[in-house]
């Protein structure tokens, strides 16, 4: 957080991979929603040159990119792009391929915003979609956004979080193979993300909001038929979330949980692994989703769709779910400390 709040708080969006459409939905972000200035204070964290090639295969000013070198020289001009330039330009980079320029390029995109987090420069962090493999190739293992953003701020207990409207997806796993989050959804795990919830809800003013968990296996084990962890961990786990003063339920069969959260029953569900909770999200949700890290010291909201190489050039790729990205973040950085703090008081294992 800054030091002193501002009405408007200082973003740091980030490029996300050059390769894909991150510079085209940034450009129609800025520069075709000129209300969200009224609400935030956008920097681009990322390359001059392929941020105004993405702004001219947008159809958009490639001039209107602005290169400064610290966020508090932001006018907030809704005509302008202003960007901080972080590490060589890669103008060289293909569009629409797998890049290790350009997946270095993410990585480093991402490491400076959470420095200007750090030092009280931004308020928060939005991000558009980097490749895994890309950034992979560029000499960065991490699983993705998410394991990069709390390995830079130093935290162990955090989760992937997506959300539409009132709506959140905790995740007791995310990005890891579907053998890994099983032995990963452990009673420490379990409890951690149950606290990360309560303290959500907390901040939103709904400290008695209903939490779910959804079973892992079929039919939340039916009765240990088809797996023991229901019973022997995600059971315990809610019942010592209850005992600690937090609203929580289930296992619930996931099959029955998430459609009645989609109808509004439940507004907060925890997700054993990263498909169970993205597949139905993304299929109801698309556009009007974004992603949320819960646990970071600043609020960090991302959009809820990958690089798109299949369709990166064309102009033709769409900037809502980064301008729903903005916005949420901008709705919640001014009292996201009581979430950090909250958070900060536990810690977990893995994710």
């Amino acid at each position: 957080m800054t030091s002193s709040p501002t009405p408007r708080p200082v973003l740091a969006v980030t490029l996300g991979d050059v390769a894909g459409i991150g510079p085209e939905i940034t450009a129609k972000t800025l520069l075709q929603h000129p209300d969200l200035r009224e609400r935030l204070v956008p920097v681009v964290i990322g390359d001059a040159d392929a941020m105004r090639a993405g702004a001219e295969r947008a159809g958009l000013d490639p001039g209107a990119v602005r290169v400064i070198t610290d966020p508090r020289a932001a006018t907030n001009d809704p005509d302008t792009i202003e960007l901080i330039q972080t590490g060589e330009s890669l103008a060289s980079v293909p569009v629409g391929e797998l890049s290790a320029a350009a997946g270095d390029g993410a990585y480093r995109f991402v490491v400076e915003a959470c420095r200007l987090a750090r030092d009280g420069l931004v308020d928060g962090i939005v991000t558009a979609p980097l490749n895994k493999a890309a950034m992979h190739a560029g000499g960065h293992t991490w699983p993705g956004h998410t394991e990069l953003l709390a390995h830079e701020f130093g935290v162990r207990n955090f989760s992937l979080v997506l959300s539409a409207g009132d709506l959140y997806f905790f995740h007791l796993t995310a990005h890891m193979s579907l053998q890994q989050a099983v032995e990963n959804c452990t009673p420490e795990r379990s409890d951690d993300v149950f606290n990360l919830a309560g303290a959500f809800v907390r901040a939103l003013g709904k400290p008695d909001e209903a939490i779910a968990v959804a079973g892992l296996n079929p039919h939340a084990g039916e009765n240990g038929i088809f797996g023991h962890q229901d019973a022997e961990v995600l059971a315990p786990a809610v019942a010592r979330a209850r005992e600690r003063g937090i609203n929580a339920h289930g296992p619930i069969p996931a099959d029955a949980l998430i459609p009645a959260a989609v109808r509004g029953k439940w507004n907060t569900v925890i997700a054993c692994y990263h498909d169970q909770g993205h597949a139905p999200f993304k299929a109801v949700y698309g556009d009007d989703g974004v992603n949320i890290t819960i646990g970071l010291p600043v609020v960090r909201v991302s959009v809820d769709h990958g690089t798109a190489f299949d369709i990166a050039g064309k102009g033709i790729a769409r900037e809502a779910s980064l301008v729903l990205a903005c916005e949420r973040a901008a709705r919640l950085a001014p009292g996201w400390d009581d979430v950090w703090q909250a958070a900060s008081r536990s810690v977990t294992t893995t994710v």
